[in-house]
This record gives structure tokens, sequence and C-alpha cells, in this order.
């Protein structure tokens, strides 16, 4: 396959408007009902979103936010400024099952107060912009360089869409073959 043969961003990425997002004042609690129920359908292949965009008030895209960057955000403050040898030792000794009942509702209490952080406390910043008609090599590239899943695609300046990880291994996978 020639380089003028290969596949353009544009034939795999997911048009914007079809993609699941949020607002960056919305609380992760909304975000994880936004994760939750969405469904993308790609070439007939059904799959769930990883991550979800954020934009502000205005509509510009500032982020995404990761499955892990919520989980992330919804540990307890109590636990926030622990490292994470500390966190493992947590879950590593015998406890008391009456004591762990307790421990379990303040956790629990914990999570369920940092749902109400905003998203924009946890979000990641847009690390690469794509062109629409950049090649599919472009899109892994810079996915492999940056060490992400989801790349935002814009045509002469306006945001049209993503371009996945999982659709980029996907074309890949069909050259291979």
């Amino acid at each position: 396959m020639t380089v003028e043969a290969m596949r353009r961003v544009k034939e795999i990425m997911i048009p914007v408007e079809q993609y699941p997002s949020v607002r960056d004042n919305a609380t992760l609690r909304e975000a994880i009902a936004k994760i939750e129920e969405a469904q993308l359908e790609v070439e007939l292949r059904k799959s769930l979103p990883r991550s979800l965009l954020v934009f502000d008030e205005i509509d510009v895209l500032v982020g995404t936010v990761r499955r892990r960057d919520i989980m992330r955000g919804l540990e307890p403050k109590y636990l926030l400024s622990k490292p994470l040898e500390y966190k493992k030792k947590l879950f590593d000794i015998d406890v008391d099952p009456n004591l762990a009942e307790l421990s379990y509702d303040r956790v629990v209490r914990g999570i369920r107060e940092q749902s109400n952080r905003p998203v924009s406390d946890v979000m990641q910043p847009i690390p690469a912009i794509l062109d629409a008609e950049d090649h599919v090599m472009k899109a892994v590239q810079a996915m492999v360089a940056l060490d992400v899943n989801l790349i935002p695609v814009l045509r002469e300046g306006k945001l049209v869409g993503v371009v996945r990880s999982v659709d980029a291994f996907h074309d890949l996978a069909q050259l291979v073959r």
C-alpha cells in the first residue's frame, strides 16, 4: 500500500457530535452517568468510550476526562496526600470485621463527597491535535509518543471529531492482514 493509498484521519474519526462530552463544571457524578450510558458504534462494531470530551461554557474543547481520572478524583480526601505504598498497605492487613464496616462507611461517604468535585479538577489537557487530512499513521505516531488514546481532529480550524487508539489500531490491523 502506498502512502497515497493510506487512509486519512477523517475516514476513521468519530464525529464530535457523536462522541460523549461534559462541561468543565460538570461534577464527577455527572461524568460517571454520562460515560456509563454512552455507547459508540464504529464500522458496525460497538464499544464503550474510555473518556469524555470536556468543553467550557463557550463550547471550546479544553480537555478530556478518562475513566481512571474519574476514579482518581473520587478518592476520599483523607487519602489524597498519601503515597501509593501507604494506600496499598491499607488493604494488605487482616481487619476486625466490626471495624471494617465502619471503615467501609467512611470510604463510601468520602467517595460520595468527592463525586461533587468538578471534572476540571481531574481532566487531562489536550496534548495534540490532528487535521482531518492527516494520514492515520500520524495519529498512531502521536498516540504512541504521547501515550494517549484519543486525539481531537480539526478541519479548517474547526473541531470535527476525534480519533481513538482502538480505531487507529483496527486500521493498522487491516494493513497487516
